[in-house]
Formats: C-alpha cells, structure tokens, sequence
C-alpha cells in the first residue's frame, strides 16, 4: 500500500527522492484522517523550505492541515492539477496527486525519515 522506495514522516508526508530532487505529497493515512480535501495551498516555485517546517496547507471538509515538508531546499515545481481538483488528493495521493517538488540542499536528511515498513508500523500504533 506505500510504496517501498518512498520515504515517510511522522506528519503523514512522503518524499520520493531521485537524483537532486524530490518529490512530495501527503500519505493515503493523512488523506482518509483529512476526508474530503476541498482546497491545496502550496508554495510558489523558488521559495525555500526548511526541513520539518511547513511547506502549505491540506483543507478538507473536517479542519484545515498544515504541510511539513520532509526535506529542505528550493520549490521547483508545484501541482498544478490540484488547484482545479483538490480531490484528487483523496483519490491518488502517492501518485498524480503530489504536493510540490523539491531541489534537494541537504540529501542525508532523507535517511531520518521512515521507510514504508516502518511507516506502516507506526500509523498502526497510532490507530
């Protein structure tokens, strides 16, 4: 169900880290505890994201959630998809619906996080 060569957080995002970039979204956990998600507020492309800090904002039906972005560096892509269909968030998180992409300023900061395993070892202890 998450995917094995993504890496995780305990805010329920996810990072898929290929060469210098990575790429980022929320969990299907964080989608189903969200509901259905109504609007996406994501950065604009060249603003800086430090690691463990937030990157945008989830809305859903039930509450507003912030984004805390798994990595740091520089905004290079946000999706734009989800600005005419935040719903897709429910319906694809780990896949078309991801939040933003990232260039990489610290890469060893992907080894803190969860692997899916233990992601999945974790939302089970929270439940």
């Amino acid at each position: 169900m998450y995917p094995e060569n993504f890496r995780y957080t305990k805010e329920h995002e996810w990072v898929l880290v290929e060469g210098d970039t990575g790429t980022i979204g929320i969990t299907d956990h964080a989608q189903e505890e969200l509901g259905d998600i109504v609007y996406v507020d994501l950065p604009k492309v060249g603003t800086h994201v430090d690691q463990g800090k937030s990157l945008g904002s989830v809305e859903s039906v039930k509450a507003v959630s912030d984004v805390y972005s798994p990595v740091s560096g520089e905004i290079i892509d946000a999706n734009p998809a989800l600005a005419d269909a935040p719903e897709k968030l429910n319906a694809d998180p780990h896949g078309a619906a991801w939040l933003v992409k990232i260039r990489l300023s610290a890469p060893a900061e992907v080894e803190n996080l969860m692997t899916a395993s233990d992601y999945q070892t974790y939302i089970g202890a929270e439940k």
